[in-house]
Formats: structure tokens, C-alpha cells, sequence
């Protein structure tokens, strides 16, 4: 790295793209910034720290500004440098980078080292810029991060409940695959008001519940114990506040997504994408994808592609990369839903990858397929179009009959095709 530094191996310097730049060492209380201002020996070097609350993120902005900075560099640590990225957006350009990707010489760790390091990284252009999208969707994209963490919340009490019914001996989970239906919450709604009698919890079954009324009984039979009811009660009061919280919070994120209505659109008639999981794909990817030059770099950032690790010759391993997590699962969710779609380009690649690679390594495929129609669709702002189950087969007859032709041509043959009628 010092020698990136120092000049290329044809002995010139590097080019200095940035004349007024800064590194930003990001803490929870406070902020160490070093500007670099000029070339060689007239460069100027100031350093300086600043706290974290928003009249001292005001004083760091005024001061970068002062001093002339043009662009700013600060790693993505945690959410600290989020409130910097809002205070500072529109007055600079602010460049938040990988802290795996561009970590200090080993020997040298300070915050003010750091943040010096970070400020030559920006100056000579050696860090490659995070994907950070506009605030409008940064809010949309805390709504439905949100909304996720208190889906699982909710799973999370559900399991409680299922666990805790268990060790009570209620065994109403083995008689319904639908535990919290209508029929099966009504029944915990009585146990939780002390009506345990198991003819009367079995009489509240509905559809073709009624059919395993005897089954019911059988799984109410034993004594609930007064412990039991007001554990249950408590739990249910839990999982009505997650419910209701859950429900508020999706009021909020449809009026979000109002702008982007035409991208959803766009996206829900994609196999396994449904309104839901297309408002979370545009909230973390958003609706412009200039962003990225290929569908590659793209799929990069989710992490739904493969890792490029060879050395001598030989790929040393082939796992995906960690990537956006939340954009990953989203993507591997839809994927699993697309491959039961019947006639489906996505169910035939999937039925073919699975035979070779396994069922996770075909699903994580499906999900980088899906990515890779959605970035062109947003791009293009064209409708979806399967590309149907025989279109893999068609691309192999294609390339079979191509090879084959250029085996014949080697051996010095000229070759004309006819279709057989």
C-alpha cells in the first residue's frame, strides 16, 4: 500500500484526484477529521475533533467548509456516520466506504492516524464508494427494515406461546397446522379468560376445523393450571401490541411508497415478488440504477453472486458474498416462492441447477436471476416477460449446433444447415 503511495512502477506519481479532501474517523461521542489540502511539499495537513451532538456536527461542517473541502471520507461504522452523512449531504461530497476494505497499516492505529489514512485513500481515489441512496428513500428503507424486525418479533412470541402450550400438555398444534387462525386464537383467547373446558374450547373450531372436533377434546383434556392461563394472557397482549404496531407501521411505509408506485407496478408480476416485497427491494436498492454500471456490480452488493478468490491459478473458494443482508434474504425468500410457479423460466433453471448444486446453491442462483431481471426492468422501464420453461433448452440446442459447427469448420469442412421439415 505505501508503495500506491509513493508512485506506479513506471516510477511517475499517482494522480492526486481530490485537492481539498478529508477523512472522517467516525466514534459514538466523537469525530476525528484530518484535511489534506494541496501537493507534494506545499500540502497542508489540519487535524481536529468534534463531538457528536448536532450543534458540534454544524461546527465540523462550517469548519470543512472553511477550509475549502470538496469531498469527504468516512468509513460505515454502525450508524454513527449517519447523522454526519445528513448533516453533511448537499454541502460536500460524501464518500462513505467499506471499514473491511480500507483499513489502516498495521503499526499505526490511532484516530487521528486513522482519519489521516482515511483522507489519503479519498485524495488519491483508492476506496470504492458504498451505495447510499437518496433520504427519501433512506426513511422508506427504516420503515420496512423496521416492519421486518417486528415480523420476526412477533414469530419470535409465537414459538413462545407453542413452547409454553407444550409444556402445559396442550396439544392443540398437533391437530391444526394454523395455531393462530381465527379458530385457534379464539381457543387461546378462552383458556386466557379461564374457560378451559375442553368441550367448550373445541366447540369454537371453525370450517373444516369442526371435522377434528373429538381430536380437539383430546388435545384440551389435561388440567391448565391457573399459571397457564396468565401466561398466555400476557403473551397474547404481547402479540396484540406487535399486531397492531405491525399495522401502523405498514400505513406508514404505503404512504412512503406512494412516489414509486410506477417501479412496484413494474416489479409484481415478477414470479415470487408480491406489493410487500417489491416496496422492500425498491426501498433498499431504489428506482435509479445508474447507481451501477452491470447487473454485476449490482448483484455484488447484495451478495447474491459469487466470490472472485484465485490465486496461482486455482479458485480457493467460491462462496457468496456477505453483501446487503436485508436485500439478500428479501431476494432468497422471493426465489423460493418463484420456483413453484409452474412453467416458470425460474422453476426450469431451478429444477435444472438442483440436480448439479444442491437446493441452496440453486435458490441463491434463482435470487441472483431475480436481481438481475429487476435491475433491467427498472433500468429499462419495461413490463416482465417469462422467458418460459423451454427457453434453457432452447439455448443449449443453439450452442450445441454452434459448437458442432465449429468442429466441422476446423477440420476443413463448409457447412450449410437445413431444418428438417
Amino acid at each position: 500500500m505505501y508503495v500506491a503511495f509513493c508512485g506506479r512502477k513506471d516510477g511517475s506519481r499517482m494522480d492526486v484526484l481530490h485537492d481539498r479532501c478529508a477523512g472522517l474517523d467516525v466514534h459514538k461521542e466523537w469525530v476525528y477529521v484530518c484535511v489534506l489540502i494541496g501537493q507534494g511539499s506545499r500540502q497542508g495537513r489540519y487535524k481536529q475533533k468534534f463531538g457528536t451532538f448536532h450543534h458540534q456536527l454544524i461546527a465540523l461542517r462550517t469548519w470543512l467548509l472553511e477550509h475549502g473541502v470538496t469531498h469527504v471520507l468516512m468509513e460505515s461504522t454502525g450508524v454513527y456516520w449517519m447523522p454526519i452523512y445528513d448533516v453533511l449531504e448537499g454541502y460536500v461530497e460524501v464518500v462513505v466506504g467499506n471499514a473491511q476494505h480500507i483499513m489502516n497499516v498495521p503499526g499505526r492505529k490511532t484516530d487521528e492516524s486513522d482519519a489521516e489514512w482515511l483522507a489519503k485513500l479519498l485524495r488519491f481515489g483508492l476506496v470504492k464508494p458504498s451505495f447510499v441512496p437518496e433520504r427519501s428513500f433512506r426513511e422508506l428503507r427504516q420503515l420496512t427494515r423496521y416492519r421486518r424486525a417486528l415480523v420476526q418479533a412477533r414469530a419470535s412470541e409465537q414459538n413462545r406461546i407453542e413452547k409454553h402450550l407444550q409444556i402445559a400438555g396442550i396439544k392443540l398444534s398437533s391437530v391444526t397446522s394454523k395455531m393462530f387462525g381465527v379458530s385457534g386464537t379464539d381457543m387461546l383467547k378462552h383458556i386466557a379468560d379461564g374457560k378451559t373446558e375442553a368441550s367448550t374450547l373445541a366447540a369454537l373450531a371453525r370450517g373444516r376445523l369442526r371435522k377434528k372436533s373429538e381430536a380437539l377434546e383430546q388435545a384440551f383434556a389435561g388440567p391448565i393450571s391457573g399459571h397457564t392461563q396468565k401466561l398466555i394472557s400476557l403473551q397474547l397482549a404481547e402479540l396484540d401490541r406487535l399486531s397492531s404496531t405491525i399495522a401502523e407501521v405498514e400505513s406508514n411505509i404505503s404512504r412512503k411508497a406512494r412516489p414509486y408506485e410506477a417501479a412496484i407496478a413494474l416489479l409484481d408480476p415478477i414470479p415470487g415478488i408480491n406489493i410487500p416485497a417489491a416496496i422492500d427491494i425498491v426501498a433498499e436498492i431504489g428506482t435509479d440504477m445508474t447507481h451501477w454500471q452491470t447487473h454485476r456490480q449490482l448483484a455484488a452488493m447484495a451478495g447474491v453472486c459469487p466470490g472472485n478468490y484465485i490465486s496461482a491459478g486455482k479458485r480457493l473458494k467460491n462462496r457468496s458474498r456477505q453483501g446487503n443482508p436485508y436485500l439478500k434474504s428479501i431476494l432468497v425468500q422471493c426465489a423460493a416462492s418463484a420456483i413453484n410457479k409452474n412453467g416458470s423460466y425460474f422453476q426450469a433453471k431451478y429444477k435444472r441447477l438442483r440436480q448439479s448444486r444442491g437446493h441452496k446453491r440453486a435458490i441463491l442462483a434463482i435470487a441472483h436471476a431475480l436481481l438481475v431481471t429487476i435491475y433491467y426492468i427498472l433500468k429499462r422501464q419495461e413490463p416482465y416477460r417469462d422467458l418460459g420453461a423451454n427457453h434453457l433448452e432452447a439455448v443449449d440446442h443453439t450452442r450445441k449446433r454452434t459448437s458442432l459447427v465449429r468442429q466441422l469448420e476446423r477440420l476443413g469442412f463448409r457447412v450449410e444447415l437445413n431444418a428438417m421439415t
